[in-house]
């Protein structure tokens, strides 16, 4: 076989690669979805409701630049294919040389068109609503979930998602109690549930006057937001609903007056609290739509363990279960017990760099759904 019958049929392969993954992608449906909301989006009244009209254009940029990918990479694909004709037309050397390095590139870019069939699960694509929380460890535990809340964003950032703040509990001393933020854009639940689990840190306490060694932990807890919660229904007397004064940022009013919102679930004893408003009608709404989140989180999950006790399958306790390990002394290490990916980049990923932890998850995530 020639070198360009070989190369011929590496495209030819690469091709048939690129297809099957944009079937499994379901490129055509997520292209009549884009026009659907497209045709929404030429409506006379559609820009009545600013809010829910700004949500619609996001969801459009975000399936838009996501079926690009894919018409550009097809495109890409016949563009070498032209030039290795070319190539032999010509009997051109140099040409030889393009086109190998084009097909080296272009498979680059296969595998990572391939990587979002990692992201196929029910709400991967969803919003996701991150929460953390100082566990034990005192002060220790309290800045190690300062630190997660930083680590966290920064990776939302990198990715491009859209950030909002819900709540924020400061500590006395250093660090916060708590912290509840939403990251807004497609796949923002995929790439960030691997975070999702107890966190352990083991590092000598910069709050302990004999430099001992400390172990803290923190729990970080991801949920995908749910705009089909809404059929949830909350009974007046299945919910309690404080009101007090806001402890963080918004200007003088923000301690004035009871802006801030404090939603109890009775029956499922679900906390959930907002005050990244000035506006106590808004931190409601905020608050009762995560809320509603949760719930049917809970109904699913609740559903999901009753089919696995009819099915006869073992029970696995994964709340509180601890997920990952940092060593910050007497060496450098993270570890994710799930996966087993560990890296000695400890300050790499506090600053936000997750995509190897996040993929390894999927992958094992993937592994176990083959079991």
């Amino acid at each position: 076989m020639s070198f360009m019958e070989n190369l011929l049929k590496k495209i030819e392969d690469l091709r048939e690669r690129f297809l099957t993954a944009k079937k499994l992608q379901d490129i055509d449906r997520l292209t009549e979805k884009s026009h659907e909301k497209k045709t929404l989006m030429n409506s006379p009244d559609f820009w009545n409701d600013r809010e829910a009209a700004v949500l619609v254009g996001q969801e459009v940029e975000e399936l838009d630049n996501e079926i690009n990918k894919w018409v550009d990479f097809e495109k890409e694909i016949r563009e070498l294919e032209e030039l290795v004709a070319l190539s032999e037309k010509d009997k051109d050397l140099s040409l030889n040389e393009e086109a190998e390095i084009k097909f080296a590139d272009l498979t680059k870019k296969l595998e990572s068109l391939e990587f979002l069939m990692l992201l196929s699960e029910k709400y991967d694509d969803h919003n996701a609503i991150v929460s953390v929380h100082a566990g034990t460890g005192g002060v220790d535990a309290q800045d190690f979930a300062e630190m997660l809340e930083r680590m966290l964003l920064r990776y939302a950032e990198k990715r491009k998602f859209k950030i909002e703040i819900i709540d924020r509990n400061l500590a006395n001393e250093a660090g916060i109690k708590s912290s509840s933020f939403r990251v807004i854009g497609r796949y923002a639940f995929g790439y960030l549930q691997s975070e999702n689990g107890v966190h352990r840190l083991v590092r000598i306490s910069p709050f302990d006057a004999e430099s001992m060694r400390h172990t803290s932990f923190a729990l970080v807890e991801v949920i995908p937001e749910l705009p089909e919660a809404e059929d949830i229904i909350i009974k007046d007397e299945d919910l309690k609903m404080d009101f007090f004064h806001s402890s963080g940022p918004g200007g003088q009013n923000v301690n004035k007056t009871s802006s801030a919102v404090r939603l109890t679930h009775i029956p499922t004893k679900t906390i959930v609290t907002c005050q990244s408003e000035r506006s106590q009608h808004q931190n409601r709404e905020i608050a009762m739509r995560v809320l509603k989140s949760k719930l049917k989180l809970l109904e699913e999950n609740k559903r999901g363990v009753e089919e696995k006790k009819l099915k006869g399958e073992p029970k696995t306790a994964f709340w509180g279960r601890q997920i990952r390990s940092y060593v910050l002394q007497p060496y450098q290490m993270v570890k994710d017990h799930r996966s087993d990916f560990e890296t000695s980049a400890v300050t790499r990923v506090l600053d936000g760099e997750l995509a190897d932890f996040s993929e390894a998850y999927l992958r094992w995530r993937k592994g176990q759904g083959n079991k």
